[in-house]
């Protein structure tokens, strides 16, 4: 029997996200989901979003097992791949839209920078890129909770910590994917949707 694990986090923020990707993208595409973790997100978005086809990813194999117990019975979720984003081959087509949450800040900045240089290289064009989790914008955090957050993360590992909303945009410039929209999510995150070429 799989193990289904299970996220607060993804729990409650799962239903927000969701708004802004029925306001961002086309009725009906192909969606790879990098970093996946439980698979609550996808099992949600899969529901939600039933004209999209959902391409789950993680490079915890405990964690591709969870997300495959929450994807069960949906036609519209692949098997979840193991995806390791540093790696240079990703070994997979091109989407309409890739989607990621808190990853870039739980991993050390290189980790970002091949997770955008991979997108750039697996949207179709026009694709988006949708990323979600906390940033610090114009060098500040948005909240003291995000602040001690950082702090926190960077105890733990010093490659680790919240990302300047404008340094992860430049960088994704670069790469050719151009920061389209920004929603301000609950609990002081947010939302960046960025347009390849």
């Amino acid at each position: 029997m799989t193990s289904r694990l299970h996220s607060p986090a993804a729990e409650r923020n799962r239903i927000p996200i969701t708004e802004v990707l029925r306001q961002v993208l086309p009725a009906q595409g192909a969606a790879l989901e990098i970093a996946s973790g439980t698979g609550q997100h996808v099992a949600h978005f899969a529901v939600a979003l039933p004209g999209w086809q959902w391409q789950p990813s993680d490079p915890d194999a405990q964690l591709l097992e969870s997300i495959g117990s929450w994807a069960q019975g949906l036609a519209n979720v692949l098997p979840a791949v193991p995806l390791d984003v540093t790696a240079p081959d990703w070994r997979l087509p091109r989407y309409d839209a890739i989607f990621c949450a808190n990853m870039i800040h739980i991993a050390p900045w290189n980790a970002c920078l091949a997770l955008l240089r991979g997108a750039a290289a697996h949207l179709r064009p026009e694709g988006l890129l949708v990323l979600y989790g906390p940033y610090r914008i114009a060098g500040r955090h948005t909240a003291p909770s995000n602040q001690a957050f950082d702090a926190d993360l960077r105890q733990r590992d010093p490659a680790w910590g919240v990302r300047d909303l404008e340094q992860v945009q430049d960088v994704a410039q670069a790469q050719g994917l151009h920061l389209q929209q920004r929603f301000e999510m609950p609990a002081n995150n947010q939302c960046l949707v960025f347009r390849g070429g």
